[in-house]
C-alpha cells in the first residue's frame, strides 16, 4: 500500500452538515463553527450555499454569515451556487470561490435541481463566465459518483462525460461525491485510480457519506488510488435532502483521528476539532454519528490505563 504524507482536508459542516438539519443554527452559532474550523488550522471551508431560501431553508442566512465571518489569511472559503445568481450573491458576500454540482444522474439531477443535466450544463456556462470575469474561481462536484438511489451504479463513462463538460468550462479542480453512501472499497479504488489516470491535470476530492459504515474504508482505498483531498463534516452532520437514505458525512473527527493513528499529516489540532463537534451536537440538539466523540481517541483511552495503574 502506497500511503501519502499528508492529506489537504475540507470542512463541509457548515453547508452540508447543516443542510439536512431541522434545527437552525444562528448566524452567530455558524460564523463560530466556521472560525473554530479555521482556527484549528482547516485549509478549505465550506462556508454554506446560495440556492434558494425555500428549497434549502437552512441556507438562506448564507449571505450574512459569509459577511459575518472573521477570514484568517491562507484559508480558502468557498459555496455551493446554482445559478448566476447564486454567483452574484456569493461575490457580494466577499466570497471568491464558488462550486458547482452535477449528477451523474439524470434522475437525481431532476430531483435535487428540477433541471436535466444537459440543462444545467448550459447553466453553468453562465456562471463559470461571470465568475472567471469577475476574478473568482470555480470548482465543481459530481454527485451520486458511485451510486444513484434512483438508477443504482454509476457507469465510468458516466463520470468521464461529466469530467470532460465541466473541463470545457476551465474547471479542473472535481470532487466525486457518494452522495447516498453506496460505495465500496473496491469500487472506489478502480474509480479512483482510472479517473486520476485520464484525467492527471485535474485536483481531485474524494466526499463520502457514512450511511452504511464505509466511509473510512473508502478513504482508504481512495488514498492507495493516489487521491489527496478529502471533505467531512463535524459531529458527522449531513445528507442530501434530495435523495432517499442519505445520511451524513463521514465526521471529520473521525477521519482526522484516523489519518494521525496512521501518521498521515493535515496540519489540523484534532482536540480542537473534537471540541467543536462536541459544541455542534449540542446545537443540533441531538447525537450524531461520530465514533470519535462516542469512545474518545485512542490516546485517551492509553491515558485512562495508565491513570488506573497508577
Amino acid at each position: 500500500m502506497n500511503w501519502p504524507e499528508k492529506v489537504i482536508f475540507c470542512e463541509v459542516g457548515p453547508r452540508d452538515g447543516l443542510q439536512n438539519e431541522k434545527t437552525l443554527l444562528s448566524v452567530e452559532q455558524k460564523a463560530a463553527l466556521i472560525e473554530g474550523a479555521a482556527d484549528a488550522g482547516v485549509p478549505i471551508i465550506e462556508v454554506g450555499s446560495f440556492v434558494h431560501p425555500k428549497a434549502v431553508p437552512q441556507m438562506a442566512d448564507t449571505d450574512e454569515v459569509a459577511k459575518k465571518i472573521r477570514r484568517l489569511p491562507g484559508v480558502e472559503y468557498r459555496c455551493l451556487v446554482a445559478n448566476k445568481k447564486g454567483v452574484e450573491r456569493a461575490l457580494a458576500s466577499g466570497i471568491t470561490k464558488v462550486k458547482l454540482t452535477l449528477s451523474a444522474s439524470e434522475s437525481h439531477a431532476r430531483a435535487n435541481m428540477k433541471k436535466s443535466i444537459a440543462e444545467l450544463l448550459e447553466g453553468f456556462k453562465e456562471c463559470t463566465a461571470f465568475a472567471h470575469e469577475n476574478g473568482a474561481a470555480v470548482s465543481g462536484a459530481i454527485s451520486t459518483a458511485f451510486g444513484c438511489p434512483f438508477e443504482g451504479k454509476i457507469p465510468v463513462a458516466k463520470l468521464v462525460e461529466i469530467t470532460e463538460k465541466f473541463m470545457e468550462l476551465g474547471i479542473t479542480e472535481l470532487s466525486m461525491s457518494d452522495t447516498t453512501g453506496m460505495a465500496n472499497p473496491r469500487q472506489v479504488y478502480d474509480t479512483a485510480s482510472f479517473m486520476r489516470e485520464k484525467f492527471p491535470a485535474v485536483r481531485w476530492f474524494l466526499h463520502f457519506h457514512n450511511t452504511r459504515g464505509m466511509a473510512l474504508a473508502n478513504m482508504v482505498a481512495g488514498l492507495n488510488a493516489g487521491i489527496i483531498r478529502y471533505d467531512a463534516s463535524l459531529a458527522g452532520l449531513g445528507g442530501c435532502p434530495f435523495a432517499p437514505g442519505a445520511s451524513g458525512n463521514v465526521a471529520s473527527e473521525d477521519m482526522l483521528h484516523m489519518l494521525r493513528e496512521m501518521g498521515i499529516e493535515t496540519g489540523i489540532d484534532l482536540d480542537r476539532m473534537i471540541a467543536l463537534a462536541r459544541q455542534l451536537q449540542q446545537w443540533v440538539g441531538h447525537c450524531t454519528d461520530s465514533s470519535v466523540l462516542r469512545a474518545g481517541k485512542n490516546s485517551d483511552l492509553i491515558s485512562r490505563t495508565e491513570a488506573k495503574k497508577q
